[in-house]
């Protein structure tokens, strides 16, 4: 399991390119009988994972046991070091292999104290939450009990044939339609790649590609509005200051990139640069191979809703929904309940331009259909605009030239 650093009393410890594993006492919260846990950390990269021994002391046993000659105690030492080797043994074994990484130690873990698919998806998830992608790993967790709505709490991974998974599909499709079955199928491929990498999953029972399980996507649903639409949002007003400010920031949207909800919200005045919103989106940054910057012209229409809802504090968020001190679950939370209120407003500022149900998401889906209908260079917007690849879309932004972000800007607002 992964936790936040604390108070560490550590035994063994064991060091190889740059992997540090150590056998130590958790101080952080006692037990009923004042004991604490001992786990085996693995630091790596400033990343820390724990993982139990099942065995737990208090203080002074701790310090005791190194030399204390008592059956019980020596019983105890040699549990520990076993549970120290293991981890050790297994990351010496990738560490040569030089292909390190958490997920792959896990799913090595997994095997040797189970065997089973939902060991991995728990370490998976365990990961995804000191990582802070909570989003994500609410997704496995969503992943990881409907698995076991249709397998069981025990699934070794040799059961995951082609049979399994179409079976799987018909349960599911019950209840789910395509894309999400295809989502939660891709989350399981990724375990079973990482059972791969970690040689605990023969090649030749491998269930996905092409003849054997194909995972099938559901056909998106493309909701883009016309240049003519977006205009009469620009001047939509019922007089209510709740629908103008969520109007607004629907419109920051849709101007700056199809932002997401979860980036908006953690704009910075220090994220513009020379007339320009420089960004990472927060999807992708951990898992690109480069960090790609977002760069989106100020135009006077995004300038005059930053002025009208920013905040004044030139040096913190530019908008007033973080202070920087949340969890990230908390930041999530926060994304969620901002989306749902745009979304909301945005409902009834459909329904009274008869354009239809409206989201932000129609906003990302526009930004880059208006401006292809516009004329502008493909490479530009990208057809995987808010679609499956995002990573082509977001180098190819991050290399225009200033002056065709600006052409590609004004095209926005031409409603002329």
């Amino acid at each position: 399991m992964l936790l936040p650093d604390f108070i560490l009393i550590q035994m063994h410890s064991y060091s190889k390119d740059g992997i540090i594993v150590t056998s130590m006492l958790d101080t952080r919260t006692p037990n009923a009988q004042g004991e604490y846990p001992v786990k085996i950390r693995v630091n790596y990269k400033r990343v820390r994972a724990y993982y139990p021994t099942g065995k737990n002391l208090t203080r002074v046993d701790w310090d005791n046991l190194p030399t204390s000659k008592a059956t019980a105690s020596k019983t105890i030492k040699a549990s520990i070091e076993n549970s120290f080797n293991l981890v050790r043994l297994n990351v010496e074994s990738l560490a040569e292999r030089g292909d390190f990484m958490f997920d792959t130690l896990n799913t090595r873990l997994g095997k040797a104290t189970g065997d089973t698919v939902n060991n991995a998806l728990r370490a998976k998830i365990s990961a995804l939450e000191y990582e802070g992608r909570i989003g994500t790993m609410q997704i496995y967790e969503q992943t990881l009990r409907i698995t076991e709505e249709f397998a069981g709490t025990n699934i070794s991974f040799s059961s995951i044939t082609v049979q399994w998974l179409r079976k799987c599909e018909q349960f599911w499709l019950l209840t789910k339609n395509q894309t999400t079955t295809g989502m939660h199928f891709r989350n399981i491929r990724t375990i079973i790649n990482e059972a791969r990498r970690a040689g605990t999953f023969k090649e030749a029972q491998y269930p996905f590609g092409k003849d054997r399980f194909e995972i099938k996507t559901g056909e998106a649903h493309k909701k883009s509005l016309t240049i003519k639409q977006i205009k009469s949002i620009f001047d939509y007003s019922d007089r209510n200051i709740t629908t103008d400010k969520y109007r607004d920031l629907w419109l920051f949207i849709y101007l700056c990139n199809g932002i997401n909800v979860a980036d908006l919200i953690r704009l910075k005045y220090t994220n513009i640069t020379d007339g320009e919103i420089l960004f990472v989106r927060q999807k992708t940054e951990r898992t690109a191979k480069s960090r790609k910057e977002i760069r989106v012209i100020i135009t006077p229409e995004l300038q005059a809703i930053i002025d009208r809802w920013g905040i004044k504090n030139k040096f913190g968020f530019i908008f007033p929904y973080l202070n920087g001190k949340e969890t990230p679950l908390e930041r999530k939370t926060t994304n969620k309940e901002l989306t749902k209120r745009i979304n909301k407003r945005m409902k009834l500022i459909g329904e009274a331009l008869s354009i239809g149900k409206i989201t932000t998401y129609t906003a990302r889906h526009s930004f880059a259909t208006v401006l292809k209908r516009g004329g502008a260079n493909i490479a530009y917007i990208s057809e995987s605009l808010g679609h499956s690849d995002l990573k082509t879309t977001e180098a190819y932004l991050a290399s225009f030239e200033r002056g065709d972000r600006e052409k590609n800007a004004n095209l926005l607002t031409q409603f002329i």
